[in-house]
């Protein structure tokens, strides 16, 4: 039978099969895909062929149908291998706090990036609303210009009070989205907000730290009564990039890409060429210079 991987624990993954039944099953041999070096060679999203034998409950992942898209990172423990984090999505959403904890622009930028070089559309989601003082909200007025003047689109909600959510959640019907954000930025909260029968478990804040505290321990897709899914992901402190090629970071920055035709030289990097419209545009102030100098971070890791 053929299905969906919505949850992945380790050695043991849950099938949602095509008769809407879900199934343990276990991964048949070592799989290559693409020839990238990753951690899980069956990630949550996968469509793939399960094979049962009598008087067995359990399943046996024998086949993984190619997959239109997937993003990942590096693995925490091992970082000159990638972890896939979900496949075949429709859209991926940065869940972002200004505070309790802070989400950094890099953290932000280095997702963006990430969605855009396998070709997933993505957006910010402003959490924790009512949380925001007067001072607080010219920082937000700031982000939210940045971000979707490069093209992305920022929904304000709040868990708490609703702020919001309606909207998100019309967005989210019949599609597959990634929620990916900081430990404490709410993830949990706002999956129990959209669909309260998921009843997600929801964590406190690090005292000491102001940092998340894990909730999430693996990914998983769960499945919206109004249609569609959230893989939940288990919180990230870090989106190391891997797996492309320092030539194609210009590309993956909306703003920059735009600009390129007007740039002196086709193959402009944006960095010491004469005649280069981004670096002018970030004169004249239409391109952020917080996202430029995030360009540079992320060109100087590769």
């Amino acid at each position: 039978m053929e299905g969906i991987v919505i949850k992945s624990t380790g050695s043991w993954v849950t099938v949602r099969l095509s008769d809407g039944l879900t199934r343990e099953c276990k991964v048949k041999g070592q799989f290559r895909i693409k020839d990238i070096q990753h951690t899980n060679p069956v990630s949550i999203g996968d469509h793939v062929e399960v094979s049962f034998t009598t008087g067995s409950d359990a399943g046996l992942i024998c086949r993984i149908f190619p997959r239109n898209n997937y993003i990942i990172r590096k693995a925490t423990k091992l970082s000159k291998r990638s972890h896939i984090i979900a496949a075949n999505l429709d859209h991926a959403y940065c869940v972002v706090t200004l505070a309790n904890p802070r989400t950094s622009n890099g953290f932000i930028d280095r997702f963006l990036v990430t969605a855009e070089a396998y070709y997933i559309p993505a957006s910010l989601i402003i959490n924790k609303m009512d949380l925001i003082d007067d001072k607080q909200k010219i920082v937000l007025e700031e982000l939210i210009r940045i971000y979707e003047s490069a093209g992305y689109r920022c929904y304000r909600v709040s868990a708490l009070t609703g702020e919001g959510v309606a909207e998100l959640t019309d967005c989210l019907k019949d599609k597959v989205n990634l929620f990916s954000g900081h430990s404490g930025a709410g993830k949990s909260a706002l999956i129990g907000a959209i669909d309260p029968d998921l009843k997600p478990r929801v964590g406190q804040l690090s005292r000491a730290h102001q940092k998340g505290m894990h909730t999430t321990t693996f990914a998983e897709m769960l499945e919206l009564h109004q249609g569609g899914f959230i893989v939940d992901t288990p919180g990230i402190k870090e989106f190391g990039l891997i797996d492309f090629e320092k030539e194609e970071i210009p590309r993956c920055f909306p703003e920059m890409e735009r600009l390129l035709p007007h740039c002196q030289y086709k193959n402009c990097t944006h960095t010491h060429e004469p005649g280069c419209a981004v670096k002018q545009s970030i004169g004249l102030g239409t391109v952020s210079t917080l996202r430029y100098n995030s360009y540079l971070s992320i060109l100087d890791d590769r």
